[in-house]
């Protein structure tokens, strides 16, 4: 009796060791991913109706000279230029040069600047907005511009990652192996818990059918 009690107990306590394993990992990936999971299906409800949401964008221009010490490190034909006749060269912009750029524009100045022989230009994409420095190599003139089109284009562009770096890049990642383990823990606790909830299977099933069919004969 006790050599086959011994096994019987042995798998109910492996079963029930995995059984909290299970939930444990399903409430931890749900915390995690909770507040990107919101975020994630409001966006996709604002990105669905873009067109029916109406954004002014906010631009702002800009206007300084460059001091003529900084000015130096910019011109052409400097020990450190190397701009060749196509203009097709691309660095980033002197430490001094930035730092100036950011204190007098308040806006950052990071990146890799497009270098031709006139012109140093810096492209500043964001999410929910854009802007550019421009700096004439000849004169130290400096034309910027900023755009601001909105939160609700913030969060679209947070949505789809464009222009949010690479910390946010990494946030998805980790935020979609989250979903992931959410997702699939949960799809073991369901098949547990079905025998004692007859329409389990075929809500499960449902979710997989119905968007199949939208996209096959509702998709153009």
């Amino acid at each position: 009796m006790h050599g086959t009690a011994a096994p019987a107990t042995r798998k109910r306590g492996r079963k029930s060791f995995w059984l909290k394993q299970l939930h444990t990992w399903h409430w931890m990936s749900s915390a995690i991913s909770l507040i990107g999971l919101l975020l994630f299906a409001l966006t996709g409800i604002t990105l669905n109706h873009a067109a029916d949401i109406e954004a002014k964008p906010a631009v702002a221009e800009q206007a300084a000279t460059l001091p003529a010490p900084l000015l130096a490190q910019l011109a052409p034909g400097g020990n450190d230029d190397t701009t060749d006749a196509t203009g097709d060269d691309r660095r980033p912009l002197p430490v001094a040069v930035r730092s100036w750029l950011e204190q007098t524009l308040s806006m950052r100045a990071g990146g890799q600047a497009e270098w031709s022989p006139d012109e140093v230009y810096l492209a500043l994409p964001r999410p929910g907005g854009d802007g550019w420095i421009a700096i004439d190599r000849a004169t130290g003139e400096v034309t910027a511009e900023t755009t601001d089109r909105g939160w609700i284009a913030y969060l679209n562009d947070l949505h789809k990652g464009r222009n949010a770096g690479t910390a946010w890049a990494w946030f998805i990642d980790i935020f979609a192996i989250a979903c992931f383990v959410f997702a699939l823990t949960g799809l073991v606790l369901l098949q547990l818990h079905a025998r004692h909830r007859r329409s389990t299977w075929p809500l499960v099933a449902a979710g997989l059918v119905l968007p199949a069919l939208v996209a096959i004969f509702l998709v153009h």
